[in-house]
């Protein structure tokens, strides 16, 4: 697979993500109520949706058809854009930005804005709950979101990211962090197009260490965009960091370290698929990507 045919089938999955959220929230989340209106507003906002692409990958690679996985693709971008929500609340990161708009709770005001992050994580269990799929895959579904996105996932990268704004982070807790906070809903995605698919366990394990991997590239990659792009190129507050005082990449490792570990898990990434043939192809330029994203 080259470049072009990668572009083109991210494009169209992503494309096909967008459209099935609109329905989604149309089912779920009706416009008349303003915590609705919120919740569309950041879900529908624009977004890279990776992790939504991720699980339609899986999917296909599992021998499925990637529409097969989408309802629990679409689930994982509402919970993704909850914490989204909150991480951008005053009392989290405290940023007026996201995606290039007013974060949602400039945009609706706070409490509108925290129950409108409710919204979209009910929402996501709903979405799952009514997927066209058997209902021993809908359980498993509803499992491993609710894991990777709870106390032992996504919830405890968000505890530990806001201790270690008052206490330094060692390179082993902040990995740690981030294999929480930000890797727990990206193996969440190839996990979820694995149930959608059935997949066989060796491709499910190879697929759960590549986004292991992949979790940490790009994180390491946004800590190296704080400190390197502009507001209107990432469409959020650059700085951040620094002014929450917390530990990154960038301080432990300098800029230079970030950019050779990005690189280091990036290969580790690779040679995660190796073994499975040129099937892959779209992951490995789905990872290069990531490792020379500029927003």
């Amino acid at each position: 697979m080259n470049y072009e045919d990668y572009k083109a089938k991210f494009t169209a999955w992503a494309a096909l993500t967008e459209t099935r959220l609109g329905e989604l929230c149309d089912e779920f989340l009706p416009a008349h109520e303003q915590i609705a209106q919120a919740a569309r507003y950041s879900l529908l906002g624009g977004g890279k949706r990776i992790r939504a692409v991720l699980a339609l990958a899986a999917c296909e690679l599992g021998g499925a058809a990637p529409e097969k996985a989408l309802d629990y693709a679409c689930a994982l971008e509402m919970l993704h854009c909850y914490s989204l929500i909150h991480d951008d609340m005053p009392c989290m990161d405290n940023d007026d930005f996201r995606r290039g708009r007013p974060s949602c709770h400039k945009q609706f005001g706070e409490s509108t804005a925290l129950l409108a992050a409710d919204a979209l994580v009910t929402a996501a269990f709903e979405v799952i709950a009514h997927a066209d799929l058997p209902a021993e895959s809908r359980v498993e579904a509803a499992a491993l979101l609710a894991k990777a996105g709870g106390a032992r996932g996504m919830l405890y990268g968000q505890e530990l990211d806001k201790h270690y704004e008052i206490t330094r982070a060692s390179e082993e807790q902040l990995l740690e962090l981030h294999r929480n906070k930000t890797g727990a809903l990206i193996i969440a995605a190839v996990e979820l197009g694995c149930t959608a698919a059935n997949a066989a366990p060796a491709l499910r394990a190879a697929l759960v260490q590549y986004a292991a991997e992949v979790g940490l590239v790009f994180q390491i990659v946004d800590d190296i965009l704080d400190v390197t792009s502009t507001t209107e190129e990432l469409g959020k507050p650059v700085g951040s960091d620094a002014d929450n005082d917390k530990t990154t990449f960038i301080t432990l490792y300098g800029l230079e370290g970030a950019r050779a570990l990005a690189k280091s898990h990036n290969d580790a990434a690779l040679a995660a698929l190796d073994g499975f043939g040129t099937q892959e192809d779209f992951l490995r330029l789905l990872a290069a990507e990531l490792l020379q994203r500029k927003k």
